[in-house]
């Protein structure tokens, strides 16, 4: 987890920085974990009623950004297993879990998505 807006020193959120955001973060999880699919929820995106600047209209993503490397392993321990990283922005630095994650996390196609692996 990180802060979405750390190191940011000048300027607004808008959506040209977050495009830029979103893409660091999933070009970030990617170098990371290279072994593995990537894959990145789409962030939700405000736009509070605030004065446009040079940059366009003001655009807040949620605060935090997260990247999670996910298993899952066969019930039986001879067999195989997959795995995906996922790349996700939150409003708050909670680990995410159950039914208070997010619905984009709980609806991830894992079976589309997740990598299988040999034990």
């Amino acid at each position: 987890m990180s802060s979405t807006c750390g190191g940011m020193l000048e300027g607004y959120p808008c959506k040209r920085i977050n495009d830029w955001k979103v893409s660091s973060l999933q070009r970030q999880a990617e170098h990371a974990f290279s072994t593995r699919p990537v894959h990145l929820v789409p962030p939700s995106r405000e736009y509070p009623e605030e004065t446009a600047g040079a940059f366009g209209p003001v655009e807040v993503l949620p605060s935090v950004a997260c990247v999670g490397v996910f298993h899952s392993a066969a019930l039986d321990p001879a067999m195989d297993g997959s795995a995906l990283t996922v790349a996700w922005f939150q409003p708050t630095p909670v680990v995410p879990a159950g039914e208070d994650a997010d619905l984009a996390l709980r609806g991830i196609h894992w079976e589309e998505l997740a990598q299988d692996y040999e034990l």
